[in-house]
């Protein structure tokens, strides 16, 4: 076989997408939709489930990919986060700022991406995704390089698959992943960020103004409708 047949043979679908319906998870949908198997999204009763998850079920639809949903009921029960609390906690401002740290839910991908684990060694997949980025690293322990390295460590060693997990946006930028998507051709006004989870973006949590200044750095024409 030729390097130019390889380079033209489709890829295997050997993994599983955590997709939750927001800007970063998409792009990574339609990125490696070749290689994606399954995309999960979890309803952990978090005030912007109901927002993102259409979107997931959506975009899974238009590519042929097969995607569920799992309740995670007892994350908003016995979590302590103001993503889960209600609307009116969550802090305005810059995404980076001290106060964005209410918004954490303790562990949230160490969970989600446990049982991803073992739904992908069930089903005889070899690789775990997550759409996590340089700009999670600041206020999100579980989304920084040294959690995914040993994350996925742990999953290769707990598992006889030897499942693994990929985070290829890991040092990218929000904006890198908007140019990515633009390329793509995505329609982001197809996702969604805002964590209080209204009728529509509120224009003014940290997700919402994260999401305005990555569009702008990337050219993108914000179509978002705002409080």
């Amino acid at each position: 076989m030729t390097a130019s047949n390889k380079q033209n043979t489709p890829l295997e679908k050997d993994s599983i997408l955590i997709l939750s319906g927001g800007v970063d998870s998409v792009t990574m949908l339609y990125d490696f939709q070749e290689r994606i198997a399954l995309a999960i999204s979890f309803d952990y009763g978090s005030n912007h489930n109901s927002r993102e998850i259409p979107f997931a079920r959506l975009h899974c639809e238009r590519l042929g990919i097969r995607h569920i949903v799992i309740p995670l009921a007892f994350m908003g029960e016995y979590f302590k986060s103001s993503l889960l609390s209600g609307a009116d906690d969550i802090p305005e401002g810059n995404y980076a700022d001290e106060n964005m740290k209410s918004t954490v839910v303790p562990f949230r991908n160490g969970i989600m991406l446990s049982v991803a684990v073992g739904m992908a060694e069930s089903a005889g997949l070899k690789h775990v995704m997550m759409a996590n980025h340089g700009g999670d690293h600041t206020i999100y322990p579980d989304c920084r390089p040294e959690f995914v390295s040993a994350f996925s460590a742990a999953a290769e060693a707990g598992t006889y698959e030897g499942v693994t997990l990929l985070a290829p946006y890991t040092s990218w930028t929000k904006a890198d992943i908007a140019r990515r998507g633009k390329e793509l051709g995505i329609d982001y006004s197809e996702t969604w960020s805002c964590y209080k989870g209204g009728e529509v973006h509120c224009g003014k949590c940290g997700t919402c103004v994260e999401r305005r200044e990555a569009f702008a750095e990337a050219g993108i024409t914000d179509t978002t409708v705002y409080e």
